[in-house]
């Protein structure tokens, strides 16, 4: 870059890194064997899409009506606003639309149901349930079926290399220093600067450096959006001589990816008016095109990627005994205890990553049978062999099972457990491949007392496809736990190794006891996807292709 890096590039310092948590997804729908409610004709169906707020069912959009068919593919495409953090349920409805009949009246016939989240449908990439009418009962053999795709407003990351051929001469003693300017041009008119090439010296036809630059700065991912590309002759005073200009789009120059020949004629508006036989002031070239692509959360997890959900639970004695009202492990019949409110909040996240339900809980820090040994890694469903329960619900009844059986002691140690998760994630990562993650729950009601072995386990588990969330429960002061979450710097370890990435969320349970579950795992889960992100980016691993399963029909035939 050498003479041009006083002219400050904005494009030196672009960092192309994926907006993981902004995502949209887009759902397209079909349906098969659709009841036929019409005596001279077939069902002319229509999808009602809603969507759950505050326990309300409200219509964000439907589909077309299709005329006389009980296998429609719908053509209208559904938008959603994706968060992973949170639960996010979806209705929909089929109808039988009677002419121009609103959706409602007593003309429309419900064709069947199907309620399930946003996590379900982007986990499976495609998902066929069945309809159900009224009082659960099946709607035949009705089927409807979504398939999800990602749209990201910073998708990707294009490098190209340019030069140049038979560019004015500018200078008397010498030949032009020759660079190149990119610019954008807004909505507005404004012109945004994209990237400056280096100066070459001395040289009317020049070949520059090849740059890369994101899809969103180049042409906010519109490949239409006009760029204007100027060709300057280098002045150390800053006076450059302005050589030409042309005007091209980013979908123009990927005509190269076709084997096409992609230059411009550099124009200077002034000689073309003044000079009667003035062609150009040299041609640019593009000479190459590479296409990369950024990938997001939702990629890897469209791709087939699980989340592996393990809870560890605090089973120290600075809990209280269960058995006395004031324990933070009372079972209250009438309303869940902290623990159990963190669990299901997270747990009820995590269950739509993962195609098996099946969950690892762990506990620590307690005596257990048969003799009473103090254990800070055993499986609350006392099955050494298979820690695993059948969906959040096991896990629950697993830990409400168990209570009675032990003792509740200490110390708070939980490097044992960070360190049998990760290393059941190094296991799987040298399949060298995006298809696990885990994600690791730590509910606990006081600072961990193997605090610098704890620090050692997060800076290996870093390494691994995993990340850790620790809940802190009850009243204690847990102003310690705030070293092992990255937010006010890099954690090391006793050594001074640092993280490789910041893989731990710490929150404080008591500020969200007015708050509803779902704003307990929202600020939980927040920073998973992009931790997913970063742990594949730096293995350079890419999404995996998913099995799918028979394709949906192009086109609406008639039966």
């Amino acid at each position: 870059m050498s003479e041009i890096q006083d002219l400050a590039s904005p494009a030196a310092a672009l960092s192309v890194v994926p907006t993981a948590c902004d995502s949209k997804v887009e759902l397209r729908v079909s349906c098969k064997a659709l009841l036929d409610r019409d005596p001279l004709n077939k069902s002319d169906p229509s999808v009602v899409l809603l969507v759950q707020a505050q326990g309300q069912w409200t219509e964000i959009d439907r589909t077309e009506v299709i005329k006389s068919n009980l296998h429609p593919v719908f053509s209208k495409v559904f938008t959603l606003d994706y968060y992973f953090e949170e639960v996010q349920k979806l209705r929909f409805e089929v109808y039988d639309i009677h002419g121009q009949c609103a959706i409602g009246t007593r003309d429309d016939d419900f064709l069947g149901g199907m309620e399930c989240t946003v996590g379900q449908i982007v986990a499976q990439k495609r998902m066929t349930k069945p309809l159900f009418l009224k009082y659960g009962k099946y709607a035949g053999k009705s089927t409807i079926t979504i398939i999800a795709e990602e749209i990201s407003g910073n998708n990707g990351y294009v490098e190209l290399s340019f030069c140049a051929k038979k560019l004015d001469d500018k200078d008397l003693f010498s030949k032009s220093d020759p660079f190149l300017e990119i610019y954008r041009i807004n909505e507005d008119e404004s012109e945004q600067l994209v990237h400056r090439t280096e100066v070459i010296k001395n040289n009317l036809n020049p070949v520059w450096d090849s740059f890369k630059v994101s899809l969103s700065s180049l042409c906010s991912c519109d490949e239409d959006k006009k760029l204007k590309c100027l060709v300057w002759d280098y002045d150390s005073r800053g006076k450059h001589d302005f050589i030409g200009e042309f005007y091209t789009t980013f979908g123009e120059m990927q005509k190269i990816v076709g084997g096409d020949t992609v230059s411009w004629d550099c124009v200077n508006p002034k000689y073309k008016i003044k000079k009667r036989n003035y062609k150009n002031s040299g041609v640019v070239i593009l000479s190459e095109l590479k296409l990369h692509r950024v990938h997001s959360f939702l990629d890897f997890i469209m791709g087939g990627c699980q989340i592996h959900f393990t809870v560890a639970i605090d089973f120290t004695a600075s809990n209280g005994d269960p058995r006395n009202s004031c324990s933070l492990h009372y079972i209250n019949p009438y309303q869940p205890n902290e623990y159990l409110k963190a669990l299901v909040a997270v747990g009820e996240i995590c269950q739509d990553y993962d195609s098996d339900k099946r969950f690892s809980a762990l506990g620590f820090g307690a005596r257990i049978p048969p003799n009473y040994e103090v254990s800070h890694d055993f499986a609350i469903n006392f099955n050494p062999d298979d820690d695993e329960c059948e969906e959040i619900q096991g896990v629950v009844e697993a830990y409400q099972s168990c209570l009675p059986k032990i003792q509740l002691y200490g110390p708070t140690n939980v490097a044992p457990i960070i360190n049998k998760v990760a290393k059941q994630a190094a296991e799987e990562e040298k399949s060298k491949d995006a298809s696990q993650y885990h994600i690791l729950l730590i509910l606990t009601d006081g600072v961990v007392t193997d605090m610098a072995d704890t620090r050692e386990a997060i800076v290996r588990a870093s390494y691994q496809p995993m990340s850790i969330i620790i809940v802190g429960v009850g009243n204690a002061d847990f102003t310690d736990m705030q070293i092992l979450d990255g937010d006010d710097g890099v954690l090391r370890a006793p050594k001074g190794e640092p993280v490789l990435r910041d893989i731990v969320q710490f929150v404080p349970f008591r500020e969200f006891k007015t708050a509803s579950p779902a704003a307990l795992a929202k600020c939980v889960l927040a920073e998973v996807p992009k931790q997913v992100v970063e742990y594949y980016s730096h293995k350079a691993f890419s999404p995996k292709c998913p099995m799918m399963d028979s394709p949906i029909l192009p086109a609406n035939t008639p039966e």
